[in-house]
């Protein structure tokens, strides 16, 4: 995850710079990724129920490191957009914490899976950093090799360090709970995600330009801006959490969530002109996408019940990857358009917006 993560503040600006970039393109090689992993996940997690989880994961990273090498050699933009769909089709996230289900007792299986969360967010926010730091000293071809030389490492953990395989349940018995869990109940979590990992995918899509095209900062220095607006969101996610976990209703703190990130697009709609106006809006953006990454996966486990809370997750990680690919595809598209960079944010506030209706709906019945 963390080199995945590197591309996010750097790829848009590097796609649309290279022969045949466009900012159309520019948002297909952002979101081509989160569309090959869509189409996959429910396939790998069949596979890896029946071929097991170490072939199936290993398969994914051979694919993530192939996809990692066409990307440092990627000299036009469609070809990086092959290179991330390539990258993208290894998608393992589903036999992974299926893995780790396997391997752990259901005592610690909450806590094992709260360090994926914690590790994932920690790489999120040193790729915020690192990313423009690492594009300025090495380029994001030399950030590719990077990336294939951690999916290498990973290989390795997985062939020497993962101990043997618990037995798993059938085939059969896989493709019913798919069907149990493509429920009313659980739509609204299934739409939060896609809101979510659509909006952060827009909004990477335009913030670094205006970073660069309005307020003259070049790209190797937008680390700086995203480490203080990252740090400043903090102060808003913590209290988001601790509210959560003592509410007798939860559910409502997702819907707080919900309505500040709709807030934080439309504010950076209005305000992206103004450098310090847009870091607060994007301060804020970022304290209710924190806590909502958090709160939506365990609010869905708890939704889904013990029974359908794998399949359930299975499809979650199709909706997030699938948000992923909307929020690129559509916010390059924008920003070539007359709308620009205010239509990028104002489609990441508008996807908040209709989930939040779904959610609202859903919380009344």
């Amino acid at each position: 995850m963390l080199g995945l993560f590197l591309l996010l503040p750097v790829l848009a600006l590097h796609a649309g710079s290279v022969p045949g970039g466009t900012p159309l393109l520019a948002g297909l090689a952002v979101g081509a990724y989160g569309l090959a992993q869509a189409l996959m996940q429910i396939p790998f997690g069949v596979w890896s129920d029946r071929l097991g989880r170490r072939p199936v994961i290993v398969a994914g990273l051979l694919l993530h490191i192939g996809g990692s090498a066409l990307g440092y050699f990627a000299a036009t933009a469609w070809a990086l957009v092959i290179a991330r769909i390539v990258q993208g089709l290894g998608a393992v996230s589903g036999p992974v914490m299926a893995l780790l289900a396997d391997r752990t007792r259901a005592a610690s299986r909450t806590r094992a899976m709260a360090f994926i969360g914690i590790s994932i967010g920690i790489s999120f926010v040193v790729s915020l950093v690192g990313g423009p730091l690492l594009a300025g000293a090495i380029g994001v071809s030399g950030i590719f090799v990077l990336i294939g030389g951690l999916g290498l490492v990973a290989l390795a953990l997985v062939l020497f360090a993962v101990p043997a395989e618990a037995p798993r349940a059938s085939l059969n018995a896989r493709r019913q709970s798919w069907r149990a869990v493509l429920t009313r109940r659980l739509l609204p979590h299934y739409a939060g995600i896609f809101a979510l990992h659509l909006a952060l995918t827009a909004t990477f899509i335009a913030v670094p330009h205006a970073l660069r095209d309005i307020h003259g900062m070049a790209a190797p220095a937008h680390w700086q801006f995203y480490l203080a607006v990252f740090a400043a969101s903090l102060a808003l996610t913590v209290p988001l959490l601790l509210w959560s976990e003592r509410s007798a209703r939860p559910d409502r703190t997702v819907i707080a969530g919900g309505l500040l990130l709709a807030v934080a697009q439309g504010a950076l709609a209005l305000v992206y002109l103004k450098l310090m106006t847009m870091a607060v809006a994007l301060a804020i953006f970022f304290g209710g996408f924190n806590f909502l990454e958090a709160r939506l996966p365990s609010s869905l486990t708890q939704a889904a019940g013990q029974d359908g809370r794998g399949a359930a997750l299975g499809v979650f990680s199709t909706c997030q990857f699938a948000g992923a690919f909307a929020g690129g595809l559509l916010g390059g598209g924008l920003l070539g358009s007359s709308l620009g960079i205010p239509g990028v944010f104002l489609l990441a506030g508008l996807a908040v917006a209709v989930w939040l209706i779904v959610a609202g709906r859903s919380e009344t019945r």
